[in-house]
């Protein structure tokens, strides 16, 4: 069997009892840097000395089909440095490899940047999306937020604090000045800082520097209005690439929040 683990994202005492008992019992497990394991067993007083298997972004591939044969026959934990495997961090080619083989996975609930960010920010959090690192150069990050200038939903990142500044204002510049965004620094340490603001009043309050593990939660897009002509045109439009009339006055009231009805019945007065 494949456990997947979540590890404290800063504080030890985070560490669940499950993942404690785990780790006293399991005679393997596949850690993102087995040195930082080695610490996290030291922490938290394990006695238990585990076969420890690197398992990173360069070996992943080649190494999960070794370890789902040996997850017929034996449990693997499975650790990244900290927070949940798979979420921007080794074990989703791992987990991927054993659906495939029909070896069961199962999962030791517990820390997440991402949920902890979220959960923080003050920002709706009924519908989230999470993009994981942002790109390293600025063409590539205006691109990515250029993609995303129109979602609705709360968005979570990840960042470098070396990067944070550009990052911001390259988000200012895309998604406005004004555009709601919290940033978390440190979530669960000593020096937990979660700063709220404007994207311009973030980018430069960050460009005196910023230290530490950062999540970035940003407003969703608010909603475009549109008038009803403009929708009905869309109506019309969906219809003539072969969308039902019925089924495109749907998908555009749910677009603009306008009356299904008024759409269909206007779609179809000439």
């Amino acid at each position: 069997m494949i456990i997947l683990g979540a590890t404290p994202i800063g504080n030890l005492s985070d560490a669940t009892t499950r993942l404690v008992e785990t780790l006293e019992r399991v005679s393997v497990v596949a850690a993102e840097d087995t040195r930082t394991t080695v610490k996290l067993l030291r922490g938290l007083g394990i006695e238990n000395r585990p076969e420890l298997l690197a398992l990173h972004d360069h070996n992943e591939r080649v190494r999960a089909a070794d370890l789902v044969n040996r997850a017929r026959d034996e449990d693997i934990l499975v650790l990244s440095d900290a927070g949940m495997p798979t979420v921007s961090d080794p074990g989703f080619h791992l987990v991927e490899a054993a659906a495939a083989a029909d070896v069961r996975v199962t999962i030791l609930p517990g820390p997440s940047a991402v949920l902890s960010a979220l959960a923080v920010s003050g920002l709706p959090t009924d519908r989230f999306c999470f993009e994981g690192f942002l790109p390293r150069k600025s063409g590539e990050r205006r691109a990515a937020f250029t993609e995303l200038a129109d979602e609705r939903r709360t968005m979570v990142f990840f960042d470098s604090p070396n990067r944070l500044a550009a990052s911001l204002a390259d988000m200012a510049e895309v998604f406005g000045a004004e555009r709601r965004v919290v940033v978390c620094r440190e979530l669960t340490k000593l020096y937990e800082e979660v700063k709220r603001g404007s994207a311009a009043e973030l980018a430069e309050w960050a460009a005196e520097g910023v230290r530490g593990e950062i999540c970035i939660v940003v407003a969703g897009a608010p909603a475009r209005e549109f008038s009803l002509e403009d929708a009905i045109a869309r109506v019309r439009s969906l219809v003539e690439s072969g969308v039902r009339t019925k089924d495109a006055a749907t998908q555009v009231a749910a677009e603009t929040g306008l009356g299904k009805r008024d759409l269909y019945e206007g779609a179809l007065a000439r």
